[in-house]
């Protein structure tokens, strides 16, 4: 088959302001400005955005980790971004009431909003967060959950994406977060695209848990890193608990237990989320039927892979592939 050529990604997202403040944390920065704050790279036919970073107080900006930042953009730079995203920093209990009236304005026509690790607070203080689920750090769900009680807090995620509103749980999480949000925009290839630039997962599932007992193991590890690799080499087969327990030797009972804390996930919903995976790159870059790609993945009919897909992404596998096809 000949290679396809894929288009120019059209940018939903145009330009991305970023709110920062005194005692900013470094990579919670960091983090939005290796997805956002690129310049092209022609190579990888990713959009570019155009990103501002600006401040209440335009200057001089305090660090967290002994060097500061010079910010030339107030507030004024929210007014007409398509993305505002809110940087986390130290003293998250106290608001300005300027980044607050920024916020509200920007959700009110209709911005996206993100906030990563601790900026969820500021969301809550601007009213936000009631009715919706949302994440912050671990370290802080507790208390999220009780200053914002009609908020929907979900400690136990690395991110939630709620209409038009985005938060992430701390530090790494930050990129997993950002990451979904130019899957839903742009599709899997952008994001697997920008994943291998930043050399990171192209995808860690939002419901995963934010920490887990172990760390995840290498490929190379002698428990479940080569069979992680052989499932996502075979996910057209049957992928039961039973199956995979019998390929690694334990129990039924205990591959499940081990798996899950290991990988944060169980077996059924870590396979069920590669097969999607999977999906969207044949949606996106072939042009067979649904069926075929049903089996081809390993849900067996079209029935079944509908209903995961529109669940895991809110959109038909039909709806999916008009907006993100590279195949003319």
């Amino acid at each position: 088959m000949p290679v396809q050529s894929v288009p120019t990604v059209q940018s939903p997202v145009a330009k991305v302001a970023v709110i920062v403040q005194d005692q900013a944390e470094p990579f919670g920065l960091g983090s939005l400005v290796e997805v956002w704050g690129e310049p092209e790279h022609p190579e990888d036919q990713t959009p570019v955005f155009d990103f501002q970073v600006c401040t209440p107080r335009p200057g001089r900006v305090r660090g967290r980790s002994d060097y500061d930042l010079h910010v030339e953009r107030g507030l004024e730079a929210t007014e007409d971004a398509d993305l505002v995203c809110v940087s986390p920093h130290w003293d998250f209990l106290h608001h300005d009431p300027a980044v607050l009236e920024a916020i509200r304005a920007a959700h009110e026509r209709g911005a996206i909003l993100y906030a990563h690790c601790s900026g969820s607070f500021e969301l809550g203080a601007a009213g936000l967060l009631d009715g919706r689920e949302c994440t912050t750090h671990w370290r802080y769900t507790e208390r999220l959950a009780a200053m914002y009680p009609e908020a929907k807090v979900r400690p136990d995620v690395l991110y939630c994406h709620d209409d038009n509103v985005l938060t992430g749980a701390g530090s790494a999480a930050g990129i997993d977060a950002s990451l979904h949000l130019v899957r839903d925009l742009y599709g899997a290839r952008v994001a697997a695209s920008m994943a291998r630039r930043i050399v990171v997962p192209p995808h860690r599932d939002g419901g995963q848990a934010q920490f887990i007992a172990r760390p995840v193991p290498e490929c190379d590890s002698e428990t479940f890193g080569p069979l992680l690799e052989w499932i996502i080499a075979h996910l057209e087969e049957d992928l039961d608990v039973d199956t995979l327990a019998r390929k690694s030797l334990m129990s039924p009972r205990t591959f499940a237990r081990r798996f899950r804390a290991e990988t944060g996930a169980t077996p059924h919903s870590w396979v069920t989320q590669q097969r999607v995976l999977r999906a969207e790159e044949l949606l996106e870059q072939t042009d067979r039927s649904v069926e075929w790609i049903a089996s081809e993945v390993g849900f067996g009919n079209a029935a079944t892979f509908r209903h995961h897909f529109t669940r895991s992404r809110g959109v038909s596998p039909q709806q999916y592939r008009r907006s993100f096809s590279g195949v003319a």
